[in-house]
């Protein structure tokens, strides 16, 4: 994988999982629907990873193996999610779900750097207008290249280190660290935690209507959640549930899921109608955190932009100041 992933790749991987999913829905064997990609792939980049699978598949492994043997190229979420989509004879709603959250993830990397674009040229505007006054009268080239390039230059490797953090391919300590110092933002938070809690609920459904134990499906369905914490919580809860406690009980014990999240589960779980509830689950998670993080996308360079006109008033303020305060110095020493 790329070591930053921009919004133009997010969407050739959206549109990777959009063919896998139409191809499959359509009747057609994963190893044709494969091969149809390896031919016309989104990018060419994806050629020989796609080659590899095929090649995995005929040697009788799994799907989920193959992905596994072909390194680093697919992300631990994207082989969890198409691992239960297996286990459950639903891999063509897997491969739409995955094109549904690049795509929107994709869109929302281009919405924020558009609305930053004019933030960023601004900041370089006054990075480099501001202290230009001092280097006409001084010439101090040296000087001028030190507040400019000064500032610029920690400030490109303290963007470039956020990008590279927040790339969900980290292993899942780093990931449960990401995980716990955005849970307090608002709405980033919150967001993040609903979506995953989409996703599990989503996954649960699947696996629960294919026919796997209960245990099983839930480990399986918090690995595709992509939480650490929540996969944390769900392993814990093997010795509790195998010796004879419901997960509806340890739920309402772990104190990690939400008030609705327990009650509905719980109301599934008496009624037997865990998928009808499961499904609900997944509808409403998906639209609260989608609608969260898209707040966040907007809002972000709003405030950066803001950050940035409250500096340069701060700079253009104190530069008169000092201009007023030079002048009465000299006029009261007549």
């Amino acid at each position: 994988m790329p070591l930053i992933v921009t919004p133009g790749q997010l969407s050739h991987r959206a549109e990777l999982y959009h063919q896998l999913g139409q191809l499959t829905a359509a009747g057609l064997g994963l190893v044709n629907a494969l091969e149809q990609l390896q031919r016309h792939p989104p990018t060419r980049s994806f050629s020989e990873p796609l080659r590899r699978l095929r090649e995995e598949l005929f040697k009788g492994c799994t799907f989920t193996e193959a992905l596994q043997h072909t390194g680093n190229w697919m992300p631990a979420f994207d082989v969890a999610l198409l691992e239960a989509g297996e286990q459950s004879g639903r891999l063509d709603v897997c491969f739409r779900v995955l094109a549904d959250y690049y795509a929107d993830r994709a869109r929302m990397g281009r919405q924020m750097m558009a609305d930053l674009a004019y933030p960023a040229a601004l900041l370089h505007f006054a990075v480099f207008i501001i202290p230009f006054a001092r280097f006409f009268t001084s010439g101090n080239l040296l000087g001028y290249l030190t507040k400019t390039f000064g500032i610029l230059i920690p400030l490109y490797l303290v963007v470039f280190v956020f990008i590279y953090a927040a790339q969900g391919r980290h292993g899942e300590v780093w990931r449960g660290f990401v995980e716990r110092l955005v849970h307090p933002i608002p709405l980033l938070g919150q967001g993040r935690r609903s979506l995953a809690l989409s996703r599990l609920a989503m996954a649960l459904e699947a696996l629960i209507s294919a026919g796997v134990s209960v245990i099983d499906a839930w480990e399986l369905a918090a690995a595709v959640s992509g939480s650490p914490a929540l996969r944390r919580t769900v392993r814990a809860w093997r010795s509790n549930v195998l010796a004879g406690q419901t997960p509806s009980e340890a739920i309402n014990d772990s104190g990690i899921f939400p008030d609705l999240f327990a009650n509905q589960y719980a109301a599934g779980e008496i009624s037997g109608k865990q998928d009808e509830v499961l499904r609900r689950l997944h509808a409403y998670y998906h639209e609260e955190g989608s609608r969260k993080l898209h707040a966040v996308a907007q809002w972000t360079p709003r405030v950066i932009y803001l950050i940035i006109v409250l500096a340069i008033a701060y700079h253009i303020v104190s530069f008169w100041m000092g201009h007023f305060q030079q002048i009465q110095d000299v006029m009261g020493g007549f």
